[in-house]
């Protein structure tokens, strides 16, 4: 009777063991397209808002000039070159990256299609992260995401929206976020 007292005493402490080791081996949450695609739009609303940088080709000096942005004030002798200020209703929406009001458009010829200049939006907005692509398991326990960065346009008028889908503008960016796993829930390290 004693030896099968003992041995239920001793079976119940291995249960009763088994039980702890299973109970402290928490298996890592679930870290779902959702919650990354949070969790880096959440590290982007921290940073400060910041203007849209807009290359403005040829195309986009036409557009400006059109939504009366900026007027033309001088002609060179080439008569390809010209300086261009800033209007009232051109300064209430961009800046210039010099400071200035005056845009120097300067081409190598008439027919320069490289030739540009960057003008910044007034409107300042935060980066926004797009699309998660499948989340991948990472040397070391961590994971890792391949997403989209865009800028956000909200806020800029149609006509300087416009100018920025112009070629020479990139919208958009292919980065990688990394995660690891803090304190049983999952932590975004970093955005490359």
């Amino acid at each position: 009777m004693k030896n099968a007292a003992k041995m239920n005493v001793l079976l119940s402490l291995a249960i009763m063991g088994v039980g702890m080791v299973v109970a402290g081996c928490k298996s890592a949450p679930e870290l779902t397209q959702a919650n990354a695609l949070a969790m880096i739009q959440a590290k982007y609303n921290a940073m400060p808002a910041a203007g849209v940088n807009i290359t403005v080709n040829n195309d986009g000096m036409v557009q400006g000039a059109a939504a009366k942005y900026w007027n033309r004030t001088k002609v060179y002798p080439n008569k390809y070159w010209a300086d261009f200020t800033l209007t009232p209703d051109g300064k209430k929406v961009l800046k210039l990256t010099n400071g200035g009001d005056l845009i120097q458009w300067r081409p190598q010829s008439p027919t320069d299609a490289k030739f540009s200049t960057v003008v910044v939006t007034v409107a300042a907005s935060h980066l926004k992260a797009l699309s998660i692509k499948d989340i991948q398991d990472a040397v070391g326990g961590g994971k890792t995401v391949e997403y989209t960065e865009g800028v956000d346009l909200t806020g800029v008028p149609d006509a300087l929206a416009g100018i920025a889908h112009n070629p020479g503008n990139q919208l958009s960016t292919t980065r990688q976020a990394d995660f690891v796993l803090d304190n049983g829930a999952w932590k975004l390290q970093s955005v490359e």
